[in-house]
């Protein structure tokens, strides 16, 4: 029985090749190069409007930035800035998802380098103090700069804050395993954590406390004896004083 192999997939060309791997070379047609080429422009000017509207954001907050703004600072209309962003909400939104991604990177990031659980949880928490101690205004912008959105920016907040406890809480998990710390509420510890670091920061940027930066090396001695074993934490103490 014969096969019919005239069908074709409008998208893909095949040509003959001498090469060794097979007799047949699979081509992108011209407009499969024309579509990849298109995403790729679509995710580079995504990235240029974010870039803009960071700043302006982050410089006038919510209620006031101006999407006109935004649309001089990348050089587009309105009408081209909604085409990706729908609304003036949901560019804010994907500036936050955009900053928290970034920051839940740079945390695995250095935790990946630790040399046990519970140092990583520490490199974690670190990362992220550090990463707000350079840029206050982004800080601004995740803490404060959306509270005149009401209620849709908290449960935003809450969203990008549990990213955050979670890459905490599972270092504290793998540290319970280990025995490195007590048997606890790992979620609970991790929001505690979070808490602890949200007020430092809001503390800087309003009354002009210490920066995250500086004030992390006692912030984490203060956290990590929270969650250390009672008999380890009673000799720490002990060393301390």
């Amino acid at each position: 029985m014969s096969v019919d192999c005239s069908t074709k997939t409008p998208a893909v060309q095949w040509t003959r090749t001498n090469r060794l791997v097979g007799r047949w070379n699979r081509k992108l047609s011209p407009q499969n190069t024309v579509s990849e080429s298109s995403t790729l422009q679509r995710t580079q000017t995504r990235e240029r409007i974010l870039e803009a509207a960071e700043t302006v954001f982050a410089d006038n907050g919510y209620h006031d930035a101006l999407i006109d703004e935004i649309g001089k600072r990348t050089s587009m209309s309105k009408g081209g800035l909604y085409f990706h962003f729908p609304s003036k909400e949901d560019l804010f939104f994907a500036v936050m998802d955009r900053l928290a991604n970034k920051l839940v990177r740079r945390a695995e990031k250095a935790a990946g380098k630790a040399e046990s659980p519970l140092e990583a949880a520490e490199a974690a928490l670190d990362a992220v103090l550090s990463a707000l101690s350079v840029q206050k205004r982004l800080a601004r912008l995740l803490i404060t700069q959306g509270y005149s959105m009401g209620n849709a920016f908290e449960a935003k907040r809450a969203e990008m804050f549990d990213r955050f406890a979670g890459v905490i809480k599972k270092h504290l998990d793998e540290a319970a395993r280990a025995r490195q710390i007590d048997q606890i509420d790992t979620d609970l510890a991790s929001r505690v954590w979070l808490g602890a670091v949200n007020e430092v920061v809001v503390h800087w940027l309003f009354s002009g406390g210490t920066t995250p930066k500086n004030a992390a090396p006692d912030l984490k001695k203060f956290l990590v004896q929270s969650v250390m074993p009672s008999e380890r934490a009673e000799l720490d103490e002990v060393k301390i004083s």
